[in-house]
């Protein structure tokens, strides 16, 4: 049996599938999976043992590169290619987890028997699809919201529902490199934090994460190492100048299968509503997770060792990526966070 899974981005997104493809590897054993997914999150899905393939999709470069005519014949070629990978097999089973108009479109480009997924979505992507599962309660996780997918298409749901993040030597020696150039010590408490987030909206003050990070030096002399994509390096660098004391910036630094890695290692996450608090959760790293215009309650840590800190106002969650007053994150304090950052160190034998 030929399935693709079309869960294209964003990183956050791809880990809440997991579970999903979990399932579907039990409960199709035969199965052969193909991933098609963005550029972005290919990683954490990369050289995973239930994949038979992964289609890369390089649709945010394609379009940077219509803005500049000397790009477009190399573009082109390079988009006929993937149309073509796309349509060399025809599957048994194709399954819309992201329920946008972009997946709609390359699930119709592609070859299938069965196109599934959620009726009802945004952007009308159920149009393309020919086996419509009833639509699922919209504050309900999205891990759950994917399982209950799989599960309607046949799969079944046994308790296999774990996060798997596969990760190589390679990744490990990475990881080790990096913490004997930074003389961190797994004998002394790690602490990493994610200031950044796609959303101005969901960014805390820099300030107020400077402070904090200070307060976990002189409360716990803990190692803090702060992480991110190369465009989160002079954000967190800003941080770093606002501090007393000193922190290591690895922003840029790490793959996400290295991200994951170092999580594993670290006692505890401090993270805005992010993919790589998604990662957080996956490898069980107790987590203190800043809301502020998002739901938790749908795309919060999946996960029994997180504490989620955010104002219950009445505008949030609101979903809005630009805000004037950004009252929702603007109103936590550093001492709220503090407070749960020691519950969190208090019990740091809980696994998730």
């Amino acid at each position: 049996m030929e399935i693709l899974i079309v869960k294209l981005s964003a990183i956050g997104d791809v880990v809440h599938t997991l579970p999903a493809l979990n399932v579907l590897n039990h409960g199709f054993p035969e199965s052969k999976i193909t991933w098609l997914v963005e550029e972005k999150a290919y990683d954490i899905i990369k050289d995973h043992p239930y994949l038979k393939k992964v289609i890369v999709s390089k649709r945010k470069r394609w379009l940077k590169n219509l803005k500049t005519p000397s790009l477009w014949y190399f573009t082109l070629k390079e988009v006929i290619s993937f149309v073509r990978e796309l349509r060399s097999q025809e599957y048994d089973l194709i399954i819309d987890f992201q329920g946008l108009l972009k997946s709609g479109l390359l699930i119709f480009l592609s070859r299938g028997k069965r196109k599934a997924g959620y009726d009802k979505t945004r952007e009308l992507s159920h149009l393309f699809l020919n086996e419509k599962v009833p639509a699922y309660p919209k504050d309900k996780h999205a891990v759950e919201r994917n399982t209950n997918l799989v599960k309607y298409l046949g799969a079944g749901v046994d308790g296999r529902t774990g996060f798997k993040i596969f990760i190589s030597e390679e990744n490990k020696r990475n990881i080790e490199l990096l913490f004997s150039a930074n003389e961190l010590k797994t004998s002394r408490p790690l602490i990493v934090i994610n200031s950044q987030a796609t959303w101005p909206t969901k960014l805390w003050q820099p300030l107020k994460v400077a402070k904090l990070s200070d307060r976990l030096k002189e409360n716990y002399g803990a190692q803090i190492i702060f992480t991110g994509g190369e465009g989160d390096y002079f954000p967190n660098k800003d941080i770093l100048s606002l501090m007393k004391y000193t922190a290591v910036n690895c922003s840029g630094k790490t793959s996400l299968k290295e991200l994951a890695y170092l999580l594993s290692l670290s006692d505890l996450m401090i993270t805005m509503d992010s993919g790589p608090m998604h990662i957080a959760s996956a490898m069980g790293t107790p987590t203190v997770a800043i809301f502020g215009p998002t739901a938790p309650w749908r795309t919060g840590p999946y996960c029994n060792n997180a504490i989620v800190i955010r104002n219950q106002l009445s505008c949030s969650p609101c979903f809005k990526r630009i805000c004037d007053s950004r009252i929702c994150m603007e109103g936590i304090s550093v001492e709220e966070v503090l407070e749960a950052v020691d519950k969190q160190i208090r019990h740091g034998d809980m696994k998730c």
